[in-house]
């Protein structure tokens, strides 16, 4: 494979520890959110004086920082906006990524160095809108997530020179369209719109008569499968090779509300996707197996290839694996020192995965606590020990076991 570019891969950061982990494993570029102006208000998220150095720290891995700015702001919002621009520009942010026309114009007045990014809240289905907000100083628009690899292809074709085109290959998904819902809003006061969603398409439904307070009347499918609102994660490891032919400039993993663990795995799993399509080899399995091991829903392509379908059988996320604990360094023969996540005791079948280091599974030894002394069992989060691995890992390497939920 001869593609023209190398797509870019960028992935979230919710906080520190997360845009550490992404950083770590292979994104060329992060996305993050300050306290305010962010669809995901549950993230960590970054305050005004952590901004700096999370942009210093993505620039020291020669890493680009995009920072949102895409709910829908009120008028006592906006005012605020011009001021938020100016300190991202002063902290080396490369670009925002605007939820509306506003942003784009205040940022071309308040923040001029900045990049503009068009997020896929403002539904980019065409070409003709892709040049549009181009002609408005847009360097870059986001897609909808609803759009077919043709449409996508030939959008990327028609597009003006010198506009980037990013589109979502992995993670959740919304029922509604590119994130535009209000029933998180009408049924908990919580919206979408503005960073808060409830995620009421997970929720399980049922009738209930006006004067049969009390009495719940199923809401089903054939097979009994009562989440009807609940849509599939996205999941298009397996066709890098074809979205890099469509023309994508940048290709957007979802999911700052999520772990540093995800964030990681997933960054190291299209690390190696875009690496193998760049060089017109297979992936190895290895990489392809790591987005099986994180928390996830059942999988599907998105719209990428038609209709997506839905897995209403429930709403639960398939979390087969545990971080037992991170690498905080190691020597050269694999004595390492770590921080405790989850408990293990000596004699578990674990796995050590680490930055470009593919998963290796031993038999774990008995750990050492700090002062020396051989433990059986560690329980508490955050301890410090140490053990033996099987060769030198890198820090920010995960211990973790095949622990299934139930």
């Amino acid at each position: 494979m001869n593609p023209g570019t190398k797509p870019e891969l960028l992935c979230p950061a919710g906080d520190m520890e997360r845009l550490e982990m992404a950083l770590a494993y292979g994104a060329d570029a992060v996305y993050l959110a300050g306290p305010a102006f962010g669809m995901r208000a549950f993230a960590g998220n970054f305050s005004e004086e952590e901004l700096p150095r999370a942009v210093e720290l993505a620039h020291s891995h020669g890493a680009r920082a995009h920072v949102t700015c895409n709910t829908m702001a009120r008028n006592d919002e906006i005012k605020k906006l011009p001021a938020w621009l100016e300190l991202l520009d002063a902290a080396g942010v490369d670009a925002v990524i605007a939820g509306d026309g506003a942003v784009l114009s205040l940022c071309k007045r308040h923040a001029p160095r900045l990049q503009v990014h068009m997020s896929t809240q403002t539904g980019i289905t065409n070409y003709e809108m892709a040049r549009f907000w181009h002609e408005q100083g847009a360097s870059r628009v986001i897609l909808a997530r609803e759009l077919h690899l043709d449409e996508v292809a030939e959008l990327c074709a028609k597009a003006p020179r010198g506009l980037e085109v990013e589109g979502f290959v992995h993670g959740a998904m919304c029922v509604s369209y590119s994130g535009r819902c209000l029933l998180s809003n009408y049924m908990t006061g919580r919206d979408a719109t503005r960073g808060a969603c409830a995620q009421p398409c997970r929720y399980k439904y049922a009738l209930m008569e006006e004067k049969r307070p009390g009495e719940y009347f199923p809401v089903y499918e054939e097979n009994n499968e009562t989440y009807l609102l609940n849509s599939r994660d996205m999941c298009m490891i397996d066709h890098i090779p074809e979205l890099t032919a469509a023309g994508l400039h940048s290709l957007k993993i979802e999911g700052r509300a999520k772990s540093a663990y995800y964030a990681g795995m997933t960054a190291a799993a299209y690390r190696h996707a875009i690496d193998a399509a760049w060089e017109g080899t297979p992936l190895d399995p290895v990489w392809r197996a790591e987005v099986e091991k994180v928390s996830h829903r059942p999988y599907s392509t998105g719209f990428w290839f038609g209709q997506p379908g839905q897995y209403i059988g429930d709403a639960r996320y398939i979390r087969d694996w545990q971080v037992l604990a991170v690498v905080v360094s190691c020597g050269g023969d694999g004595n390492a020192l770590l921080s405790l996540r989850n408990k293990f005791s000596a004699g578990d079948a674990v796995e050590i995965v680490g930055p470009d280091a593919a998963a290796l599974s031993f038999t774990a030894p008995a750990p050492v606590s700090a002062d020396g002394l051989e433990l059986r069992e560690i329980r508490t989060p955050q301890t410090l020990f140490r053990l033996k691995l099987p060769r030198q890992m890198p820090p920010l390497s995960v211990l973790r076991a095949c622990r299934p939920s139930s």
